[in-house]
């Protein structure tokens, strides 16, 4: 499933605000050798699937070990850290490299997340917890999303915004704390190509 997962994540570098037509093997390799989020995803990705899908003991057993060194130096030459525990479904974009802070939680498909985000626990007691973030969702630059709430399908973060409350279904969020501004989801900041991805885009 993981490598299932990652050739959508792939496929929203290859193809975001592009032809398909138009991208050759040449661009998708120096996309691939280029961008800092894919290096950081591919490693997520391989990471749950020994952890959780390799069925070879041997295996796992062998590169287990391999996995913390693996994940730190990435953190180190991208400042991207994704929790292994994390819970994240096809199509994961992350927009720009640098202090990207994905914890032990769950995320829904075909996400952005930009720089200088966190998306983890907060609270205290009984609220202490982690979000569970829907489908199609976009976090703006510089967006803390904390705490024991649910961000909605189709929802837009702006920048800066500090979310500490559960956010409806295409709600646009701003400020601190964040509130709801309008609306009109997050529709047109996540572009998904319809030759590659027509059988999960929503309706309109």
């Amino acid at each position: 499933m993981q490598f299932k997962y990652l050739k959508y994540d792939l496929y929203r570098y290859f193809y975001h605000g592009r032809n398909p037509q138009e991208v050759g093997l040449l661009a998708k390799l120096k996309l691939i050798i280029l961008t800092q989020g894919i290096w950081a995803t591919v490693v997520y990705r391989f990471s749950r699937w020994v952890l959780f899908e390799c069925r070879q003991r041997w295996l796992r057993f062998l590169l287990r070990p391999l996995l913390p060194f693996i994940g730190l130096f990435i953190e180190m030459t991208t400042g991207i850290k994704i929790w292994t525990a994390a819970d994240i479904g096809p199509g994961l974009y992350i927009g720009h490299f640098g202090n990207v802070l994905i914890g032990p939680i769950k995320i829904g498909k075909f996400c952005n997340v930009s720089q200088e985000i966190s998306i983890g626990f907060a609270g205290r007691g009984a609220q202490y917890g982690a979000p569970e973030v829907g489908d199609f969702v976009y976090v703006g630059a510089g967006a803390k999303v904390i705490g024991k709430i649910r961000i909605g399908n189709h929802v837009a973060i702006g920048a800066n915004a500090v979310v500490t409350r559960d956010i409806p279904d295409d709600a646009v969020v701003a400020g601190i704390p964040a509130k709801v501004i309008s609306m009109k989801s997050s529709r047109d900041l996540i572009l998904l190509s319809p030759e590659k991805f027509g059988e999960f885009l929503p309706e309109s």
